[in-house]
């Protein structure tokens, strides 16, 4: 899959520890965040709940700090019938500082597994 959504982000002194470095979990909330900012552009089709987050993996390769400018790179690169993997990599002047990698279900308004519409499929591919 080729497609990819950049969003941009610096680390403000909330997302750190005492040291300055940014916390684990807040890669997980940084990555949420552009994965909402790419689904703005995607139309969930009325009563379907939409994607949920199934598994996440994130690797740590090299710190983000207190005041750092990074960008989130996501692209998917699986998707199967209810599901999609996708690759997010939070890169800094060309350093890749983390990868995450997080697979998503697609949930009708009865909160069970469904199809992925065609129309999403075409916008992720």
């Amino acid at each position: 899959m080729e497609k990819v959504h950049y969003f941009k982000f610096a680390v403000a002194y909330a997302d750190t520890d005492i040291e300055g470095v940014m916390y684990h979990a807040r890669y997980i909330e940084v990555a949420e965040r552009a994965r909402s900012d790419l689904s703005r552009h995607i139309a969930i089709p009325d009563g379907d709940i939409g994607f949920v987050a199934r598994e996440v993996n994130i690797k740590y390769m090299y710190p983000l700090r207190l005041n750092d400018e990074f960008v989130v790179e996501s692209r998917a690169v699986k998707i199967g019938g209810a599901s999609m993997a996708i690759e997010q990599k939070f890169v800094k002047d060309d350093k890749v500082c983390a990868i995450m990698n997080i697979t998503i279900a697609y949930l009708g308004g009865d909160m069970r597994p469904k199809a992925i519409p065609d129309s999403i499929i075409s916008l992720m591919a």
